[in-house]
């Protein structure tokens, strides 16, 4: 399927690994010109340097930088000839007890997981409706539809910008721009390795060990791929998907035993 979105701008945040790489691919293979942001200077230019090589045909732009910052995501705007797709993620906040956290590790998870997407929606929102297209896309958490007692900074601060994009999202569809979010579960990706140290530490096994012992629990038999989460992303990102807009798309392989 042709996604009609060729020659289109899009802005990746935290695009240098993980699924937001795998959003970048993804666009980048439909002819989609980006610029991809990230922290860590080295693993961007990195990520940056495979997406040329693989797609000669299309514009990179790589802005190292911290998007929960003002200047980070002026820096990422400016390299942006014109926002069509904007895709929001950012690495998720610690796990642990509430009863550990303070004020401000409350307030960093809020900055990035929802006042940073906001900040961004707030400055593209308006000329991708005077253009009369936009796709914007969310990378929350499965903890949103179903949540995790240690990942409460996550849970809560994810679950204010689903609900602030429930509300946006039937306001700018009328003109062809559409806000969605995807919600990940387990995929193959550093992270999850790095949350599931501890796990492996306490039972004496490795790291690889307990990640295949946890595939296998998922009614997929498996984790999901970057690939295949950026190919969803992709889509909703299309010309097709104007249609769809305000809505939590659940990829973690089964794992949710609910109906709704």
């Amino acid at each position: 399927m042709d996604l009609g979105i060729s020659g289109k701008w899009a802005l990746v945040c935290a695009a240098s690994k993980g699924l937001g790489l795998g959003c970048a691919q993804a666009l980048a293979a439909e002819g989609v010109n980006l610029v991809i942001t990230a922290r860590g200077a080295e693993a961007l230019q990195a990520a940056a340097s495979a997406l040329r090589a693989s797609h000669p045909g299309i514009d990179v732009r790589a802005v190292a930088g911290d998007i929960t910052t003002a200047e980070g995501r002026a820096a990422a705007l400016a390299a942006c000839p014109q926002v069509d797709i904007l895709v929001n993620n950012a690495g998720g906040p610690p796990t642990g007890d509430f009863r550990d956290w303070d004020r401000a590790a409350w307030i960093a998870a809020l900055d990035a997981n929802m006042l940073t997407p906001i900040e961004l929606m707030k400055t593209v929102v308006d000329p991708m409706m005077a253009r009369g297209f936009g796709r914007i896309v969310n990378i929350t958490s499965a903890a949103v539809k179903a949540p995790i007692d240690i990942l409460g900074l996550s849970n809560g601060a994810r679950s204010g910008l689903t609900g602030f994009v429930a509300g946006l999202s039937r306001t700018t569809v009328a003109r062809n721009v559409t806000i969605n979010n995807l919600l990940p579960g387990p995929f193959e990706t550093e992270r999850l390795a790095k949350t599931l140290e501890g796990a492996a530490q306490a039972s004496g096994l490795t790291t690889a060990q307990v990640m295949a012992q946890r595939a296998l629990k998922n009614p997929a038999g498996r984790f999901g791929t970057p690939a295949e989460f950026g190919a969803a992303c992709a889509f909703l990102c299309g010309a097709q998907a104007g249609y769809i807009t305000g809505q939590n798309l659940l990829m973690d392989g089964g794992a949710y035993p609910g109906t709704f």
